[in-house]
């Protein structure tokens, strides 16, 4: 057995030894924690069922290849190839869905092709930053979240720019 494999049952045996030399009564802890976790988890749910939703309407609208589309002559300008504008619509978005569109990238192009770079290095510089911005407004109750919006979407502008620049000039 290798020490990844004992790492957790370690980590909880430390938990519950640590409770215990403080006399803390651990189950009633477990279900304090757990009842928090389900209204956090009843207060979240509309928001984020709310963006898996609008993601799902406009991917399957065909607003997405439309936008492609439209967007082709920009992308040959910054000269970011064409199958990465789908990564870049929906990475912001969802996690998941941006998964799946890598998963695509990287099975019709490569890994270690430019565009299978690219990918790679802008899924890992980036966030999804309206599901983000959605928990924590959501969590936090913000009614107005001010600049977070376009500092968000500025900070994966730069990510997306550092990728494209990586792929480009670092010695893979």
């Amino acid at each position: 057995m290798n020490a990844a494999e004992w790492l957790l049952p370690l980590l909880v045996l430390t938990v519950l030894v640590h409770a215990r030399l403080h006399r803390v009564n651990t189950l009633d802890a477990f279900v304090a924690g757990v009842q928090e976790a389900l209204h956090l988890i009843y207060h979240l749910a509309p928001y984020v069922i709310a963006i898996f939703v609008a993601l799902d309407l406009f991917t399957a609208s065909g607003a997405l290849d439309l936008l492609a589309r439209f967007l082709r002559p920009a992308l040959v300008w910054l000269h970011l190839p064409y199958p990465l504008l789908p990564l870049l619509i929906v990475r912001p978005l969802s996690g998941s869905a941006s998964l799946g569109v890598i998963s695509q990238i990287l099975r019709s192009y490569g890994p270690d092709s430019l565009v299978g770079r690219m990918a790679c290095i802008m899924q890992g510089s980036s966030d999804t930053t309206f599901y983000v911005l959605t928990v924590y407004t959501g969590a936090g109750r913000v009614q107005q979240a001010g600049y977070a919006l376009p500092v968000a979407i500025l900070g994966d502008l730069v990510g997306y720019a550092v990728a494209i620049y990586l792929a480009y000039h670092w010695p893979f």
